[in-house]
């Protein structure tokens, strides 16, 4: 049966879809544009011509990997109610024991990174988007009077790299910590940057 005729933008999509889908399988290092080409029953020449080499491939497809989790996480973050409680949902689902997907992914993308321009070029600008959001938030608390912090983006900063930090953790060495154990860490690490007298309960969370 002949394929069905794909425009420009669906044709790209579709070789995004694939080539992330490769990564999780293959890693980074070892995937290939034939590896994306062969998932799909289209030639080499086809992928190169939307994506000259393999490592535009991949950072393409690192940037559209992310931002169904960048959609998401703005959703949380622009919903009606206070600033702390978007702080904690986010957090929760950003967290390794959330519902954030992908971070045997974003492993590959930074290890990757160190070697190849254009893929840190993706990653550094994904990871100040997310930091970006997370330090407006909490700003916006402050202004209300919600908690205090003198330093939103810095607060930031330090919780990404906590919750980056477990999930490297939690997906290289498995059981090196417990998920309950790192949802502690990071209720107290929340608390502790938002100046907040106790821990969010399970039933405040």
């Amino acid at each position: 049966m002949a394929r069905v005729r794909l425009s420009v933008a669906e044709r790209r999509e579709e070789l995004l879809r694939a080539a992330v889908e490769q990564i999780e399988a293959r890693g980074v290092a070892a995937v290939r544009i034939a590896d994306v080409a062969s998932a799909l029953g289209v030639s080499n020449a086809l992928v190169l011509y939307h994506f000259s080499t393999k490592e535009k491939l991949v950072a393409a497809a690192f940037a559209y990997a992310a931002e169904d989790d960048l959609a998401h996480l703005s959703k949380l973050l622009g919903r009606r109610t206070t600033a702390l409680r978007r702080l904690r949902s986010a957090v929760r689902w950003y967290a390794p024991t959330g519902q954030a997907k992908g971070w045997r992914l974003w492993i590959e993308g930074w290890a990757a990174a160190l070697r190849e321009p254009a893929l840190r070029e993706v990653t550094r600008d994904l990871d100040k988007r997310w930091k970006a959001a997370i330090a407006e938030v909490i700003a916006e608390g402050v202004a209300a009077g919600e908690f205090r912090c003198t330093d939103p983006m810095g607060a930031a900063l330090r919780l990404t790299a906590l919750l980056d930090g477990l999930a490297v953790q939690m997906t290289s060495y498995a059981g090196a910590v417990s998920r309950a154990r790192a949802q502690e860490w990071v209720n107290e690490a929340l608390a502790r940057e938002l100046g907040l007298a106790e821990v969010p309960t399970a039933q405040q969370r």
